[in-house]
Order: structure tokens, then sequence, then C-alpha cells
């Protein structure tokens, strides 16, 4: 294990616009070594696919990305929806981002963020000869906390989690279900470099190179819990509603049954 490890921004960088590349880009504004870890901020590489698209209606922007409503709550600016997107990923607004667009757009997320970052730590790679590790991080909230952080929407040459199950603890003990989510972690430690209002879009983390690994390791996709297994697919109000109207539903079922049979007496 590392005693620590740093994290810095990486200054320079100029207003990404479609068809820029990022690779080119990173490399020339600071020197990378193997074993480092970049943290991109996924509006950059959304900007550079020229995933920027008019909008005068966000809310309609979101409804295009959303696959499922997950929860949605009415405020005095309006509606805040949180919706699983085209991309697997739970989160406010599906992702749809007004801030840091020109007027009259918004960014979507990349189509696929781990295919993004493959093709990002390709091209560092290539340029550099290093062993580049590429974190492409978004900013999410969490249940049951109070605001937000980032976390790893794609991943590319770093391994995405510390299994530590069928291991031991310092005492001893077994661990059964211990699995850190380090992408997550190292997101979100890029993200106290980066910031919202820097101009600082990409962070590099070094002293973390035991997590980088080869392009083919399984990217951020895998963080995201199937289905069968997620404990928060509904927001409270709505599992509620939805129970509510399946047993008024059954109430009238039986009800009505209990009548037809009332007519052949």
């Amino acid at each position: 294990m590392a005693a620590g490890f740093s994290v810095e921004g990486v200054d320079g960088l100029p207003e990404i616009s479609t068809g820029d590349d990022l690779a080119a880009l990173i490399a020339g504004a600071t020197e990378l070594a193997d074993g480092d870890i970049l943290v991109v901020t996924s509006k950059i590489v959304s900007k550079a696919e020229g995933r920027v698209v008019e909008a005068a209606d966000r809310e309609a922007a979101i409804t295009a990305e959303t696959v499922r409503v997950v929860a949605s709550r009415e405020f005095d600016g309006g509606i805040t929806r949180i919706v699983e997107n085209r991309q697997g990923i739970v989160g406010a607004a599906a992702g749809v981002d007004a801030s840091n667009a020109p007027d009259g757009t918004v960014l979507l997320l990349p189509v696929d963020p781990d295919a993004s970052a493959r093709d990002l730590a390709t091209g560092l790679r290539a340029l550099t000869g290093a062993r580049i590790g590429v974190i492409l991080s978004d900013t999410l909230g969490r249940p049951w906390r109070e605001g937000q952080t980032d976390i790893a929407i794609g991943a590319a040459g770093v391994h995405v989690f510390d299994d530590l199950r069928g291991g031991t603890d310092a005492s001893g003990k077994p661990l059964s279900v211990t699995m850190p989510c380090v992408a997550d972690e190292i997101a979100g430690a890029g993200e106290l470099v980066k910031g919202k209002s820097s101009g600082v879009p990409v962070a590099i983390v070094r002293g973390l190179d035991r997590y980088v690994g080869d392009l083919d390791l399984p990217g951020a996709r895998s963080i995201q819990r199937p289905s069968e297994r997620d404990l928060f697919r509904q927001g409270a109000d709505e599992a509620y509603d939805e129970g509510y109207r399946a047993g008024f539903d059954e109430a009238q079922a039986e009800g009505s049954l209990r009548s037809s049979g009332d007519d052949f007496e």
C-alpha cells in the first residue's frame, strides 16, 4: 500500500470544441508518467464529441435522455427528476447540463463513457509511452446524504474496484463483502482540485499506480448495480403510490368477483 498520493490540476487547456483531440491537448499541457491516473471532467469529452445540442427547453432534453423515472419532486423553481439515463446511470436530470455550455444549448453525457475513456487512454499511451489510466467523472448526489460528489462514469486502464473479499482485516477477521470502489474515490479526489468554476477540467492523481492496468479491464459500467440487487429502484413516494394502486386494483377485482357471484344466487 502507498503511504500517500498526490492530486494536481492540469492548467492551460483551451476551451474545448467539437472535434478537438483531447489526448494531444492534455499531453501537450503536462508531463505524464507511468502509473498516472487522469480524472477528466465528462463535460470536455462531451464537447469534443459534439454532444452539445440546442435546447430551448432543458426539460425536453432530459425527457429525451431518460429511460426510467426513479423519483420526481416539485419545488418552487420547477421539478427535480431522478432518472436512469441511456448510459444506465441513475441521477438527477439524466446528466443533461446547461452549465459551461453556450446559451440555448445543453451538454449531454458521452454516448459510451467507457469507450470514450478507452479512446483517450489509448491516445495518451501512444503519445507519451506511459501506462496512463483514465477516469471520466461527473457530479451526482447520493441517497440519504446532502450535497454532491464526483463519481466515475467512464474508466479505462484502471481497476475500478479494490476487491478485498476473501482476505482478512488487520485483526485476522475474514472480509466477505469489502470491495471499495476506488474509481469513485479517485474521481472525488480529482474534483477537489478541479472544482466547478476554476476552468481546470483535468486532474492528475499520482501514487496509485497499483490500480493502473490493461485497457481491457472492466470499465465504470461494471459499477452500476444490477436491477435485481437494486434496493433503491424507486423513490419512497413512487413506491407507495404504486403499492396503493396495486392494492386498490386488487380490491376492485375481488369486489367485482363477489358481485358476479351474488347475481347467480
